[in-house]
């Protein structure tokens, strides 16, 4: 290769990152869709952006550590109050809760749960947040791309307990973290915003989804969202495709 080639493609490399060395929105949507062509999987060549890497803040490592651990616990007591055991449950989580110090990490349809006050649909939303907890164990880097990026199937439930209960305490849990770049961290939610829309797509012009789980993609997505939100809440994202 001659200087001017090498010029020419260093230059072409460059264009695709902003001024700090991050990679463009534009070229991360470019990354997503080519991998979806991979997978056979429809995508909406037109669907905007998503923020670069300067326009966001990823959460504090110690706040997504403990509402994976939060979460975690009151998905195991919506999955008791479904079988009608919600006191019982709630007598035995409450020292997990104080063992993993991550008794403030509930959101507000989970401090309901925990209060008694609940109905079966809010039980069966809470359970769904095993897909929502699957991304931030992703994110710690606790699980691989192998185990995340298709989200053909639900998640290993089974795994994620015992990642987290098999843990003494808090700090044992977070000495398995291996915290993910600010920057896979976007490629990952662009791809899910654009499965998002295909699912979306799917569902509400009765067509045949290829591959992917729909409920799963949204779940997972709102746990990527929720990693570069200002929101505290994630039932609070909205979701836009």
């Amino acid at each position: 290769m001659g200087l001017f080639d090498f010029v020419k493609k260093l230059k072409s490399k460059n264009a695709n990152k902003d001024q700090r060395g991050c990679k463009s929105a534009e070229q991360r949507k470019r990354e997503s869709i080519e991998f979806l062509k991979e997978q056979g999987i429809e995508y909406l060549e037109s669907l905007p952006f998503i923020e670069d890497a300067s326009e966001v803040e990823l959460k504090d490592v110690d706040v997504i550590c403990k509402k994976a651990i939060s979460t975690l616990l009151i998905i195991q007591v919506a999955h008791d109050a479904l079988n009608n055991e919600f006191e019982k449950s709630k007598s035995y989580f409450s020292e997990e809760f104080q063992r993993f110090g991550v008794e403030d990490y509930l959101n507000k349809e989970e401090k309901e749960l925990w209060n008694g006050t609940y109905t079966k649909q809010s039980l069966c939303n809470i359970t769904w947040k095993y897909e929502t907890l699957w991304a931030l164990l992703w994110a710690l880097g606790i699980i691989g791309d192998d185990e995340f990026k298709v989200p053909v199937d639900v998640m290993d439930y089974m795994k994620a307990i015992k990642i987290i209960r098999e843990c003494k305490d808090y700090d044992e849990f977070k000495a398995k973290v291996n915290m993910r770049g600010i920057e896979e961290i976007l490629d990952m939610l662009d791809l899910f915003y654009r499965y998002h829309w295909t699912t979306e797509d799917a569902r509400l012009n009765l067509k045949k989804l290829p591959k992917i789980n729909g409920e799963v993609v949204a779940e997972r997505r709102r746990g990527l969202e929720w990693l570069v939100s200002e929101e505290e809440d994630w039932n609070n994202i909205y979701l836009d495709t």
